[in-house]
């Protein structure tokens, strides 16, 4: 949902596990805004350079030039008054201060566009994201695609082997999972159980 009002801030969070197309809803939102004239400002986290240094970028390869910052203190430094509209992608990574951020553009009149992970490689709730569920007027979940099985994904798998909350990567180090396939933390699932099931003998249904 899409909210459209007068000068009232707001806030709309997109969530979900990785390669579930949130920075791609995030830079069509703010793409629609920039159409319709709208002062636009965009940040992301500096630990955030898998596909460049200086733009949100979809997996899909969508980009956006965005400013770069440390943490979401540093983001209020930077707002210039007339904008209108603030994204931030990877919102998991800006620290608790985003909450208190978020509703401060809100309270100033700002439209402001949240992107995230919404739970961590152990599927809990990924901070600052679920604060900001319960403060936001408009959420999107958004879900991926199951590379183990092919149903619809809401947890983030990683592979590699590290208990490190924050690992920043992509394909080779992460996949979506379905709440079946998921195994919190490194997984040690190699094959499903539908690979071990009987052969169809040949001539038969």
């Amino acid at each position: 949902m899409e909210i459209v009002t007068g000068n009232l801030g707001w806030i709309e969070v997109i969530c979900g596990p990785m390669f579930s197309g949130k920075s791609e809803e995030l830079i069509r939102r703010l793409r629609r805004a920039m159409i319709a004239r709208k002062r636009v400002q965009v940040f992301k986290p500096s630990i955030d350079d898998r596909y460049s240094a200086d733009e949100i970028v979809s997996h899909g390869d969508l980009r956006m030039r965005s400013d770069v910052v440390s943490n979401a203190g540093d983001i209020l430094p930077r707002i210039d008054w007339r904008t209108e509209v603030v994204g931030i992608d990877e919102a998991n990574f800006m620290g608790p201060e985003l909450v208190t951020l978020a509703g401060t553009l809100a309270d100033a009149g700002k439209q402001v566009l949240i992107a995230g992970l919404d739970t961590d490689y152990m599927g809990r709730p990924f901070s600052p994201i679920p604060e900001l569920l319960a403060l936001g007027e408009s959420i999107t979940k958004t879900l991926a695609i199951c590379m183990r099985c092919g149903n619809p994904a809401k947890h983030t798998q990683r592979l590699v082997d590290s208990h490190d909350l924050i690992v920043v990567g992509a394909a080779g180090m992460y996949e979506a999972r379905c709440r079946r396939c998921f195994e919190p933390g490194v997984p040690k699932q190699q094959e499903l159980d539908f690979l071990h099931a009987p052969a169809a003998r040949p001539g038969r249904a």
